[in-house]
């Protein structure tokens, strides 16, 4: 969930204030189109509620207050409605540039017309207008306003949250997503929670029982070690068990080097070195292992760094390692300043390992246990490096190790940064 304008992407912030916005102003448009034609319906209603008190006092022969008995002035729309001989109450309107005129009328006796009427000037319909229209809009921006503050703020806890869980994925388990409240998103919020912690506390556990199988393991491999040792002859046989025995003492301690970086007893001993010189003795070490294989070194920008070097050259010997043995040659070793790139001509790394980096106990279907570059970003980030990877178009794959920048970087970049002239 963090987060991070990539290209443009609406946020919900945004969203949720256009529609609350958008809902009000459709409702203080409404609000001013209908209003003022039910308050006229009202003024109808009320004209001829008055018209029938008087026809009725008009009818027992008291005096009547504002009952005309065929008025000369009556429109003919409104006779005609009644009608000769009509025994029902009609009401009419007559607008001029005055105001409006509400008209009631009805039967009276020998066919007389009976008619009553109120006149409202225009100003007071066009004063209700703009009343009821200034309440709406009003309403409308205080419901907008209100609504993007309630918007933003949910986005902002939305985004907090966003970021603990960024934390929980790259690997800081103990990171806790801010509970407050009692609504959805703090539900939420308590559910990843629960997940993190149950997460954690299960790698923690597969951490610690793969570091013991592997300690109790280190006695009785050390003992075939030194058994396979003494098999008398050089025979294919016995030189294969001392191979699967050498193998598997090399994996015993790759799976505790793994146990020591998980629980933080790794250390830097960090000094200067000539990356250079550094990238030719790994591949020396490889061509001992490999004496056929083509592994080659290029350098572009040599440059010495303050860094832990048996390190740095064991990620770059499990790197250079993996593309001999997942990739293809030639693997090229090329030295670029503050970057070590491993290239080899292989089919690529697989689109989880570019998108997620390295999983332990997972080679993409290439066999082997995952651990040589597992560790090669464990011991990375103990000297402060970053590993990349990426398939270029040209084909192949490329590992980047980026050391971090020295103190002499910084204030180098500092006084470009602050220097008034070029």
């Amino acid at each position: 969930m963090g987060t991070r304008l990539r290209g443009l992407r609406i946020g919900l912030r945004f969203k949720i204030g256009m529609t609350i916005a958008a809902t009000a102003a459709v409702s203080a448009t409404l609000t001013g189109t209908f209003v003022p034609g039910i308050v006229q319906d009202d003024r109808r209603d009320s004209v001829l509620a008055e018209y029938q008190e008087a026809a009725r006092h008009y009818r027992e022969g008291r005096v009547t207050a504002g009952l005309e008995v065929d008025p000369v002035k009556v429109p003919e729309d409104l006779r005609r409605a009644v009608g000769p001989g009509g025994a029902r109450s009609v009401t009419y309107l007559e607008a001029d540039a005055s105001g409006t005129t509400v008209w009631a009328a009805g039967p009276g006796e020998d066919g007389q017309l009976l008619a009553f009427r109120r006149h409202f000037p225009q100003t007071l319909f066009e004063d209700l207008e703009h009343a009821t229209r200034s309440a709406a809009v009003v309403g409308a921006l205080g419901a907008s306003i209100v609504g993007i503050g309630l918007a933003a703020a949910m986005a902002r806890r939305l985004r907090r949250s966003t970021r603990q869980v960024d934390r929980i994925k790259d690997g800081e388990l103990d990171a806790r997503l801010p509970q407050r409240g009692r609504d959805e998103i703090a539900q939420l919020s308590a559910a990843v929670n629960a997940m993190a912690q149950a997460l954690a506390a299960r790698i923690e556990t597969e951490r610690a029982v793969t570091a013991n199988i592997a300690h109790e393991l280190r006695t009785p491999i050390a003992g075939l070690l030194t058994a396979s040792s003494l098999l008398p002859g050089d025979d294919r046989p016995a030189e294969m068990v001392r191979e699967r025995v050498v193998r598997l003492r090399d994996l015993m301690e790759d799976v505790l080097e793994v146990a020591r970086i998980d629980n933080g007893g790794e250390r830097a001993e960090p000094r200067e070195v000539e990356l250079a010189a550094l990238a030719r003795r790994v591949v020396a070490g490889v061509r001992a292992d490999r004496p056929q294989a083509a592994v080659a070194v290029e350098v572009i920008h040599d440059t010495v760094r303050e860094t832990d070097p048996r390190r740095l050259d064991r990620v770059l010997t499990n790197l250079v390692t993996n593309a001999l043995r997942h990739g293809a040659e030639p693997v090229v070793v090329e030295v670029d300043g503050p970057e070590l790139r491993v290239r080899d001509h292989g089919p690529g790394f697989p689109p989880e390992l570019i998108a997620h980096g390295p999983q332990r106990f997972r080679t993409g279907g290439n066999g082997g246990l995952g651990l040589g570059l597992a560790i090669a970003t464990g011991q990375a980030g103990v000297i402060g490096a970053r590993l990349s990877w990426h398939n270029p178009p040209e084909g192949g794959a490329v590992a980047t190790i980026t050391l971090p920048p020295t103190p002499a970087d910084e204030a180098s970049q500092t006084v470009r940064g602050d220097a008034p002239f070029h």
